[in-house]
This record gives structure tokens, sequence and C-alpha cells, in this order.
């Protein structure tokens, strides 16, 4: 198989359930072309072809390494392609800025813990 349409692959590569799904986030921009060009789900892809796919705040730079047109287990979706260095120290500094903010907002025993703490004036 020397191409393959871009929206089959990504569906059996598992990057979204569905090729409906995966036929929305083309049509959406949320997948790109090396260059930043947009691309359309009939769009033929090729060995070595590098994609930006975004997926909520996720985004990835992927290299295709195989084409195949089946879902298969997920150990084997991740042979079809490879994760540029880049792209993964990127979404490393991304998973480690979240990390740091807090996951929602502080309730009443919090709030009245930061007011105690600003009134000794450990806090500004």
């Amino acid at each position: 198989m020397s191409s393959i349409r871009l929206d089959k692959w990504l569906w059996a590569a598992r990057f979204f359930k569905t090729r409906t799904l995966a036929k929305q986030a083309i049509d959406a921009g949320h997948v790109r072309a090396e260059d930043g060009s947009r691309l359309k789900p009939a769009s033929t892809l090729g060995l070595g072809q590098i994609l930006h796919i975004s997926r909520g705040e996720q985004r990835m730079e992927v290299v295709v390494e195989q084409l195949f047109d089946r879902r298969q287990k997920a150990a084997l979706a991740q042979q079809l392609y490879r994760e540029t260095a880049d792209s993964i120290t990127r979404r490393a500094l991304q998973a480690r800025q979240q990390a740091e903010r807090p996951q929602k907002r502080p309730d009443k025993y919090a709030r009245r813990e930061l007011a105690a703490i600003k009134r000794r004036g450990q806090l500004r």
C-alpha cells in the first residue's frame, strides 16, 4: 500500500474513535500538513509525511511510519507513527504547567485558610 486516505489512517492509528470524528477534526482544521496548510479527509497520505494533530489542548507532531487502513490493537496502532522529539518535549512542558495550576476553585475551608495566612502577613 503506497497511499491511504487521511481520515482512514487517523482512525486506524487511534487518534479518533470513528472516521466521522476524524473527518470532523480535519474539516475543522485540527489536522494540518507540515507546512501548516489545511488538509481534506480524502487527502492521500504517504510514508514520511509529517502531520500536526490537535485534540483539545493536546498538540502533536507525528511522522507517518506505516500505512494501514484497518483499526488494530493500540500497541500495533502506535507503530503506525512516530512522535517528533520537539512534540514530546512540548507536551511534557504543557503537562508540567497544567499540574502546577489548581484543578478547582478553593472550597470554603481552603478560603478560610488563605484568609488566615493573609491576615498573618505571610502571603501578599
